[in-house]
């Protein structure tokens, strides 16, 4: 049975849920994170159902300032705050009575590169699994070009600049929508996101997100810490991606040595009701089945 926790990072406090493992013993731990404004509840759950019917621990979280966490403003993406977040959510994972110290990170979308740093940076990571990572917010910004018109991409990035710029002088954060329709202002607008994004929302998801993040995903390049990896990592990537390009995914997925698996579909389509969810799921239980059976039962 599922059971609610709190965290804290950066003196807020994170909401969080433990899918204990259906397995005897001491077991590891799964910590999912969510990408762009994504909330717990808002389709990651069957991803750690999944980890857990299959003897894993697993935990989501909501990120300061989203979902049922605490933290203000709201609805605005910090990339270094994320990542401090997942470091917290880890730390407090492997407090949870059943774990045995053995973390392994699950990250889709932004997170798909979150996982990636917080990896790199960690000695208790013994495997990470990117779901159709965001890993370069260049390449990023080159494909959404193709996939948008000049005068839409001008407009978000104007009430992006006029956010930061508002920000630092003290106003509130300007506000576009997470996902919109093709020729909308929004964050995500390519055909198909707006329906696909809100039949995974959950309660706590709002379809808002600080109109600076257009800014803040332009420094995004977790890519750079691919190469310093030295545990199994798994890369899924969407072969049709529009939103996170999927050529950084494998350039990235080279310098980490990384297994990468293939899906001729779009950047949602991985997610609960989507055609290869069930693929990606059974291809991560797959991965963790052989990766885990090679590490020690305990990270001192």
């Amino acid at each position: 049975m599922t059971s609610t926790f709190t965290f804290t990072s950066g003196g807020e406090r994170c909401a969080a849920t433990h899918f204990p493992a259906a397995a005897d013993g001491p077991r590891p731990v799964v910590v999912l994170a969510h990408g762009l404004a994504g909330t717990q509840d808002a389709g990651l759950a069957p991803f750690a159902e999944a980890f857990a019917a299959a003897g894993l621990h697993a935990v989501t979280f909501d990120y300061r300032g989203f979902g049922a966490s605490g933290g203000t403003p709201r609805q605005v993406v910090s990339l270094s705050g994320q990542i401090a977040d997942l470091h917290a959510a880890v730390d407090a994972a492997k407090a949870l009575p059943g774990v045995d110290g053995r973390v392994v990170l699950w990250g889709i979308s932004l997170a798909g590169g979150h996982v990636v740093q917080v990896a790199a940076q960690r000695a208790d990571v013994v495997a990470l699994v990117s779901a159709v990572p965001l890993v370069d917010g260049l390449a990023a910004a080159g494909l959404a070009a193709k996939h948008h018109r000049p005068t839409q991409l001008l407009a978000s990035t104007g009430r992006g600049i006029a956010s930061a710029v508002g920000s630092k002088l003290g106003r509130p954060p300007r506000m576009i929508p997470v996902v919109a329709r093709p020729g909308e202002v929004g964050a995500l607008t390519t055909p198909g996101a707006y329906e696909d994004y809100l039949a995974v929302a959950g309660p706590t998801w709002r379809n808002e997100v600080a109109a600076d993040v257009v800014m803040e995903l332009g420094t995004r390049a977790p890519a750079k810490a691919a190469a310093s990896l030295t545990v199994p990592w798994l890369v899924q990537v969407a072969d049709f991606d529009s939103s996170a390009p999927p050529h950084a995914a494998m350039k990235a997925a080279f310098a980490g040595r990384a297994e990468v698996r293939h899906y001729p579909g779009d950047h949602f389509d991985l997610f609960p009701g989507k055609p290869f969810h069930e693929p990606a799921v059974r291809h991560a239980l797959h991965f963790l089945g052989r990766v885990l059976d090679r590490t020690p039962e305990t990270v001192h």
